[in-house]
């Protein structure tokens, strides 16, 4: 940046005490004895949450005349700086979005950005500026958030009434939640039958697949960014239910269902009827004893004679009431 200062000043310098040809000769011993570094093409750096990079100056050992700076953004915010013949180096992160995490390598000027987020993305610029000239190089860095694992789910509705299963489908859908910058595919085995991208955060990304429930192919859903991806396979038989096996086991439930409740309701009608039923009375017979002997009639109830052996016996005869 300082060399482009410095641009600017020489040309201000030229417009008012040169005319127009020996401008042109003046900036060009200017640059001749000054040095101009093409910058070069963006470097990039891809990277996950959580994860360190280290941008590299290629710089061995920096030189007594050599000045290193690092900007970030679209402002070019210095970060970072090292200015080797005052024999200073120093971080600066006035705005707290690296809070901490850089590091400054004092022999080759690399910056190390530790612990990265998805803040952290952006374009870093650095400037060597030594006695040779000015250099520039631009790291282009984007860092990605961890990715989730696809959630693979059937679509109940879709389920074919139909006894034949030679022509049912199960329609499936693949999902993600939280995702940026990542592309959900289906494959079938290793070739690709269907992809979906998004750019945005915090959606949900699905993706529909149909298949015949009689299917042995495999399967498997896939959710990928530039550096990673996660991968969900598809077990038809956990997730794909025939109809007619759907159909059968709700009829069973049903029927078990229904007998429990006959069940119950035979079990509190007989306890009613047996705990609410009127107590009857014992009647005991009555025994009329009459003698043949004209002096005794007794009427007894329950009673056993039991006498000496002395007790004389007479003949009766009974009559029951």
């Amino acid at each position: 940046m300082s060399f482009i200062y410095e641009i600017h000043s020489v040309s201000a310098l030229c417009g008012v005490y040169v005319g127009g040809l020996e401008c042109f000769f003046f900036m060009y011993y200017f640059l001749l004895t000054n040095g101009v570094f093409g910058v070069d093409g963006d470097e990039v750096k891809s990277v996950t949450v959580g994860d360190s990079v280290t941008l590299h100056t290629d710089i061995t050992q920096i030189q007594t005349d050599q000045q290193i700076l690092w900007m970030f953004g679209p402002k070019e915010t210095r970060i970072a700086e090292i200015i080797k013949r005052a024999n200073l180096s120093f971080i600066d992160d006035n705005d707290g979005r690296f809070k901490g995490t850089l590091k400054l390598d004092s022999q080759t000027g690399s910056l190390t950005i530790t612990n990265i987020t998805i803040t952290n993305s952006g374009l870093y610029k650095l400037t060597i500026i030594s006695n040779k000239g000015t250099s520039y190089k631009r790291y282009n860095v984007t860092v990605y958030a961890h990715l989730p694992v696809p959630v693979i789910s059937s679509n109940s509705s879709s389920c074919s009434s139909s006894l034949s299963s030679s022509n049912s489908k199960c329609v499936l859908l693949c999902s993600v939640l939280n995702v940026r910058d990542v592309s959900l595919s289906w494959y079938k085995g290793n070739s690709l039958l269907s992809s979906i991208s998004v750019s945005d955060l915090n959606i949900r990304l699905s993706l529909p697949l149909e298949v015949e429930y009689q299917d042995t192919n495999t399967y498997s859903c896939v959710v990928s960014n530039p550096i990673t991806n996660q991968t969900q396979h598809l077990n038809i038989n956990d997730i794909c239910q025939m109809c007619s096996e759907l159909q059968y086991f709700i009829l069973v439930i049903a029927a078990v269902v229904v007998l429990l409740v006959a069940l119950v309701v035979g079990v509190i009608y007989c306890y009613y009827k047996k705990f609410k039923q009127p107590v009857k009375e014992a009647q005991t017979p009555e025994t009329e004893i009459v003698y043949t002997q004209p002096f005794s009639t007794q009427r007894l109830q329950h009673t056993d004679f039991v006498e000496a052996d002395r007790t004389e016996y007479s003949c009766v005869v009974t009559r029951h009431k």
